[in-house]
């Protein structure tokens, strides 16, 4: 019923600004479901496509409130970015039937999957079902924080770019070159900060950091929630406390947009440092993709060091 109501808000907004209009000449329209993927596609396009980003780094973007001006940005767009493998399955549909723009459906050339460029982590080949908890069965949503991987997710969208606007292809290409040279700069630097620090036990809230915690060589000894999506219960969390001293934790690595008080009192019980990171770029504040990382790196190093 709330989805029905949804819709009807929606397909009422865009009924009072008409029929979708005709994409702008000077620059491509584009959409992303989160703010990593509008980072990377700034980055790319630059002055030749306006990017909007649906959701904020500081919002879970497994819970999404389908605004109905979330379905207007949608209606006018020329390409949407998702992070797919289900990450969006919980709002992003309702907003799709609301937009009334075919053109992003899925399967035409303007809806890019960009999970298909990315070597994929927690791939599940057996059955899954809702006592596993909040199960992606294509594997793990959460690789955007990963360099590695935001490079070949930049290569993907700028092929999109150049397929859809042709006459800008050089232009794409040299926003592509320019991103990956400095990514590539940029990674070597970290890469050598923290190779001190491979092997280090850490816990996670949930398994957001699983791709950055392969990229790093951290080692997760467990993870606060029981099951994906399940909130942490008592007996779940002192098993976790007796592990985590037993592998002398280092840290609590948590998003920021989850509470922290059972975060906190774990950490306060190992003892470990409760290390509280973004979720994605401020892409709304101007804040880059490389930006980020270097934030979250330099939080993550900060707290392991500071258990040394």
């Amino acid at each position: 019923m709330r989805s029905l109501q949804r819709i009807s808000i929606v397909t009422a907004a865009l009924a009072v600004c008409g029929a979708r209009a005709a994409p702008a000449h000077a620059a491509l329209k584009v959409v992303a479901t989160v703010p990593a993927l509008a980072a990377l596609a700034h980055e790319v396009a630059g002055p030749l496509a306006e990017v909007k980003a649906l959701t904020r780094a500081s919002q879970d973007p497994h819970f999404v409130d389908a605004r109905p001006s979330l379905a207007l940005d949608l209606n006018r767009a020329d390409l949407l970015l998702v992070v797919g493998l289900e990450l969006e399955v919980g709002w992003l549909p309702t907003l799709l039937t609301g937009a009334r723009n075919h053109v992003i459906m899925h399967g035409e050339r303007g809806y890019l999957d960009c999970s298909q460029f990315v070597h994929l982590e927690e791939i599940h080949t057996g059955p899954v079902d809702r006592s596993m908890g909040d199960i992606h069965p294509g594997g793990n949503p959460h690789y955007l924080a990963d360099p590695r991987s935001a490079a070949e997710v930049a290569r993907g969208i700028a092929a999109r770019l150049q397929a859809l606007d042709p006459a800008h292809q050089a232009a794409f290409q040299q926003g592509l070159d320019a991103f990956l040279n400095r990514l590539a700069s940029a990674r070597a630097g970290w890469e050598k900060g923290f190779a001190p620090l491979r092997g280090i036990p850490v816990v996670a809230y949930h398994k957001t950091w699983v791709y950055v915690a392969s990229w790093m060589g951290l080692n997760q000894v467990g993870f606060l929630e029981p099951k994906p999506g399940i909130p942490p219960n008592p007996s779940h969390v002192a098993q976790l406390l007796a592990a985590g001293r037993q592998s002398h934790v280092r840290v609590v690595l948590q998003e920021e947009y989850y509470p922290d008080a059972t975060s906190r009192l774990l950490a306060e019980r190992i003892p470990a440092l409760l290390v509280k990171v973004p979720g994605g770029p401020d892409y709304q504040g101007g804040q880059s993709y490389i930006e980020y990382v270097d934030r979250l790196v330099s939080l993550i190093e900060q707290g392991l060091k500071g258990r040394s």
